[in-house]
């Protein structure tokens, strides 16, 4: 397939699923619109991509409420047109959600979630217009169940799926695809700033963001609905759908209660 004119935006392209998807759709050929806060980042990662595709590189906080329309403002006085949107950006809290900061929770929704829909909106309409383009939807396979100690991330995830599934069926002849992808645990920098524990049980599902970023662009270029990396989230993506609720919570629940206690005190003797 020989790539559009237009260009490929990422968002949250400075670290894990985000830079790889970059990386991949460089090495496609697609000229890239990168975005995130850390400027640094996305600027190292442009002097390592700019030997293959044009690389522009946008700063922009998209857990504030008037960031996404803001980066789309920016795309569209630069004249960049967008073919294919990722919307990568997200972050995660861990914790029991009565002890969590309010208002920490309300800019991760706005960030996970309504962001999400604002570009989702806006490079969507254009591509429309035009009649063709992807849009490549960054959830997670917290999304497919109750997830006591990740409630609110796992609500918001599972909002981004069911917007996102939805979207696509009201785009059918348009020619944008809508393509949600579910990562389960990955090797990214999104656990330590969450302060997420995991269950050991899961480390056998463990996929590298490299791999994630391959399985995504694969599946958004087919035009596929939903692809969840790694057999193991597969199976407990199925077995959450098919299972009782109340049973699969409490077992989500009391595998990650387990995971997140505190650790045994070292008593030492004298």
């Amino acid at each position: 397939m020989s790539p559009p004119s237009g260009y490929a935006l990422v968002t949250g392209a400075s670290s894990g699923i985000g830079l790889e998807v970059a990386r991949e759709l460089a090495r496609r050929r697609y000229p890239l619109v990168l975005v995130a806060r850390r400027v640094d980042r996305l600027e190292a990662l442009r002097v390592e991509l700019a030997n293959m595709v044009d690389v522009v590189v946008i700063a922009a906080d998209l857990a504030t409420a008037a960031g996404a329309q803001a980066l789309y403002d920016d795309v569209r006085a630069r004249g960049l047109r967008v073919d294919i949107l990722v919307n990568n950006a997200g972050a995660g809290m861990q914790g029991r959600f009565l002890q969590m900061d309010l208002a920490a929770v309300t800019a991760m929704f706005q960030l996970n979630v309504l962001s999400l829909m604002t570009l989702t909106q806006r490079f969507g309409a254009d591509m429309v217009a035009r009649g063709g383009g992807h849009v490549l939807q960054v959830a997670s396979a917290a999304a497919f169940l109750p997830s006591p100690h990740v409630s609110a991330y796992a609500a918001s995830k599972a909002a981004v799926m069911s917007f996102s599934e939805a979207l696509r069926f009201e785009l059918r002849g348009t020619g944008v695809s809508v393509t949600t992808l579910y990562p389960g645990i990955t090797t990214t920098e999104f656990n330590e700033v969450a302060h997420a524990r995991t269950p050991r049980l899961m480390d056998f599902s463990i996929l590298s963001s490299a791999a994630v970023a391959r399985v995504g662009v694969s599946a958004m270029f087919r035009g596929r609905r939903a692809v969840v990396p790694g057999w193991i989230n597969r199976a407990n993506a199925f077995l959450s759908q098919v299972l009782h609720r109340g049973l699969i919570t409490f077992a989500a629940g009391w595998l990650l209660e387990r995971a997140n206690r505190p650790p045994p005190t070292d008593v030492r003797r004298s």
